[in-house]
């Protein structure tokens, strides 16, 4: 009983000064462990010490506890055997880097594994720059790299978007004779295709004569976190040509994409794929499968899979909590935050993200405030650009427009473009001039060439018939080379994704759709339907804005999937801008009229459309 008080003790003061900041050189506690304690330990104790690391996976050993024990009975801090599986399973087991790091700090002659171990164990944080410092430090010490060490280093490099520094690592690893290898192969890929750099992905693929799953899986992923899913939907197609089974993290990438784009119907084709497999018990798959679900707009069957998955990490809560939030399903999803909070689920800063979503695009004003205040001392979060961000998107979309300019002015952090881009939305919707000349004012210092802020201004002109404003405002559009981003429309028919732009005459189906368009105008009207033309921006005849407003990408979407599908069929229409006014008005009636359910996704939420209303009880 009295060694193993001694060695609490012992334990608790060497944890102690690993935490601090003070270098372990300096200390006493070093001194006593390399001074009086002999510089040559017992070779059992050693291995005792190894044995006991080596069982960490698998018991409830703690590695602290571990060193601790180790440095108690002879071994030095220093011991370049010890330290080297202390750092192995400090990253291993997921400890805290800044522990690996003070004891990889001792060893005076760190070899090659023990290196990688440190630069695998950055790479695989969230914090991966140290890699690249390590890298550099170990270059200078004259330490030379092996195999493991570039797939490791294009790692980290890949998270950090540097692709400048990946193409120098690049001819590196071409210099070393390594880019022979599958894995520093796989590793480039990947960096290409997630910097965005689809050609040089491309070709560092066809130039690989070996190519495994991981070589499949590096590209897919690298697209589908580079947002783009058709790039994702061609690999995959390719791969199941050339007979290559996908696995889990396949799967999870193919789903990112049909998620992107809408592909409901293959993105379910998918799912009875896995569960054939076995793939869907996999929390990451499932978590996947969720976010396929909530974002196609089918809440009910995202509610399915997350009563599915087993082990529901705070990723499942907070994609189900932010799914309902953009479903227009704000009490639910505020109800859903307050089970996680039963269950002892700590939030993160992203689940605050959707609660506070789930508050704004709802309109509870005081409850998002609520939240907003709870963040740091309740649950520990300090806010993001991100989360100020959310309480003006609340206030303007409560017409709070210049409680909401307050608020800005009052924000510790320096307000970025995504801000002022919010409170001009908002005053363009609610019709505040003075403010969202202030916003645009802001904007063209932080980002003078953004074609939505024109379009905003522009908005709001009209509304005020200021034609002269709106052809100056078109002007400076053209000789500063800024472009209006184009409305498109996606629906998916018959596992293809069609898309629509604004009085699009390109689809095979071209004649058939421009009927429907008019006959919808014609029932439409019998309805009582009468176009908003307010925002249209041009000073012409109103029967002219009419005749615009009529061949909207999504209206033209909606008449495709009325020919092509069987009455009461769901429609399904992702957008890539926020739907306007007239498109919602007229949307509603035809649910009414056709008897159909419509789900439109545009650029910040869902709108379901059932029986002449939508889900947003027209506050979007």
């Amino acid at each position: 009983m009295h060694f193993k008080l001694n060695l609490c003790a012992f334990s608790c003061n060497f944890l102690h000064l690993l935490r601090s900041n003070i270098p372990l050189k300096h200390s006493s506690l070093y001194f006593y462990c390399t001074k009086i304690i002999p510089e040559n330990p017992k070779p059992y104790i050693l291995k005792q010490c190894i044995a006991l690391l080596q069982a960490c996976a698998s018991s409830n050993y703690k590695l602290k506890q571990i060193h601790a024990f180790s440095i108690k009975h002879g071994v030095p801090l220093n011991n370049p055997l010890l330290g080297k599986h202390l750092i192995f399973f400090s990253v291993s087991l997921s400890e805290s880097m800044s522990y690996a790091h003070k004891i990889f700090s001792q060893i005076e002659n760190p070899n090659i594994f023990t290196w990688n171990t440190l630069i695998r164990g950055y790479a695989f944080s969230d914090y991966p720059k140290p890699a690249i410092d390590l890298y550099t430090q170990m270059r200078f010490d004259l330490v030379e790299p092996d195999t493991h060490t570039f797939p490791f280093l294009l790692k980290a490099i890949s998270k950090l978007l540097d692709v400048k520094l990946g193409k120098k690592v690049h001819c590196i690893v071409i210099r070393n004779g390594y880019e022979s290898l599958v894995f520093v192969q796989n590793g480039l890929v990947h960096l290409y295709a997630v910097c965005e750099c689809p050609e040089s992905a491309y070709k560092m693929f066809e130039k690989m004569p070996v190519r495994n799953i991981v070589t499949w899986n590096s590209v897919i992923n690298g697209f589908a976190l580079n947002g783009k899913p058709d790039e994702v939907l061609n690999f995959f197609k390719k791969m199941s040509f050339v007979g290559v089974v996908p696995d889990g993290f396949t799967m999870v990438s193919l789903l990112s994409a049909c998620a992107e784009l809408g592909a409901l119907a293959l993105g379910r084709r998918v799912h009875v794929y896995m569960f054939k497999v076995g793939l869907n018990v996999n929390m990451h798959e499932g978590n996947a499968l969720l976010d396929l679900y909530a974002k196609c707009g089918r809440i009910s069957e995202a509610k399915i899979v997350f009563d599915e998955i087993r082990n529901k990490s705070v990723v499942s809560w907070t994609t189900l909590i932010v799914g309902l939030a953009v479903n227009g399903l704000g009490s639910e999803a505020i109800d859903l935050f307050k089970e996680m909070e039963v269950k002892e689920l700590a939030p993160t800063d992203i689940t605050l993200v959707g609660l506070l979503y789930a508050c704004s695009h709802c309109g509870m004003v005081d409850e998002g405030f609520d939240y907003f205040n709870q963040m740091t001392e309740r649950y520990g979060i300090t806010p993001r650009i991100e989360h100020y961000g959310c309480i003006v998107d609340l206030l303007g979309r409560a017409g709070k427009i210049k409680q909401a300019y307050e608020f800005i002015k009052s924000m510790p952090l320096q307000p970025n473009a995504v801000i002022w881009r919010t409170l001009l939305g908002a005053c363009s919707i609610h019709g505040h001039l003075a403010l969202a000349q202030t916003a645009r004012a802001k904007l063209l210092e932080l980002d003078p060439k953004h074609c939505g802020d024109y379009v905003l201004l522009s908005n709001l002109y009209a509304s005020e018939h200021r034609w002269m404003d709106v052809h100056q405002l078109r002007d400076k559009m053209v000789k500063e080379g800024v472009r209006k981003t184009p409305g498109f429309s996606l629906v998916e028919l018959r596992n293809r994704v069609h898309e629509f732009v604004m009085g699009d005459r390109s689809h095979p189906q071209d004649k058939e759709i421009y009927a429907m368009l008019r006959e919808i105008t014609k029932v439409l009207r019998l309805e009582g339907y009468v176009p908003n033309t307010v925002n249209v921006l041009a000073d012409i005849e109103e029967e002219e804005k009419e005749n615009a407003l009529t061949y909207h990408s999504e209206k033209i979407a909606i008449a495709f999937m009325l020919i092509n599908t069987l009455p009461g069929t769901l429609i399904t229409v992702i957008k890539n801008l926020r739907v306007c006014a007239d498109c919602h008005l007229a949307i509603k009636l035809i649910s009414k009229i056709y008897e159909r359910e419509i789900v439109v996704r545009d650029r910040s939420r869902f709108h379901h459309f059932k029986h002449g209303s939508c889900s947003c009880k027209d506050y979007w």
